[in-house]
């Protein structure tokens, strides 16, 4: 906190701060660990995801009483790292289908019923996934009205051309802007 509002008052304009969750507490996750791998217990609209939607609320409430606000929040980060994590990664699996879900029962409205004003970005994860992650959750009137952008991962991208992910994305929800994410170098050894 000291070090983001060190940032926020060195900076000439507006900081756009963007939250994103690895893992919720051990005991929401079907695995009962923090770790590895493992999903949220139940299914949308239940006492775990309704749980892990109030998190989402107290993290931007703790945040705000440091006067430190955040234009959005992805609904998880790399969700299908969950399949694939190596034991000792903090991740929850989410398909498009349960993102979808847990953003149209869970996360939408209980960022809609609070006092914050942050966005929703769905997906954060690779391009590779599009655009059907964002035909399944968008493709969803009640998730698509929560959901201002995708959030994108750029490590797998020569893998996917631009044209078939990206720019196929934005010709299907023009009014969904596409943000990358995260990125970093040295992700692969070649």
């Amino acid at each position: 906190i000291p070090l983001l509002r060190r940032a926020l008052a060195m900076s000439k304009r507006p900081l756009l701060l963007f939250a994103s969750p690895w893992t919720a507490p051990g005991w929401m996750r079907t695995n009962g660990d923090i770790r590895g791998k493992g999903s949220l217990k139940g299914k949308a609209g239940d006492k775990y995801h309704k749980a892990w939607a109030n998190y989402f609320i107290k993290f931007l409430d703790e945040y705000a009483k440091h006067k430190v606000t955040f234009w959005a929040v992805t609904a998880q980060n790399e969700p299908l790292a969950g399949l694939l994590t190596p034991p000792q990664a903090p991740t929850i699996a989410f398909t498009a289908a349960q993102q979808r879900d847990f953003i149209a029962q869970d996360l939408g409205p209980a960022l809609a019923r609070s006092p914050h004003r942050t966005q929703i970005l769905m997906l954060d994860d690779q391009r590779i996934h599009l655009p059907h992650w964002a035909k399944v959750v968008l493709g969803n009137a009640t998730a698509a009205r929560y959901v201002a952008g995708l959030a994108i991962h750029w490590y797998l991208d020569a893998i996917v051309p631009p044209g078939c992910s990206l720019e196929a994305t934005h010709k299907l929800f023009p009014e969904h802007f596409l943000l990358y994410t995260e990125a970093c170098t040295g992700f692969f050894m070649f």
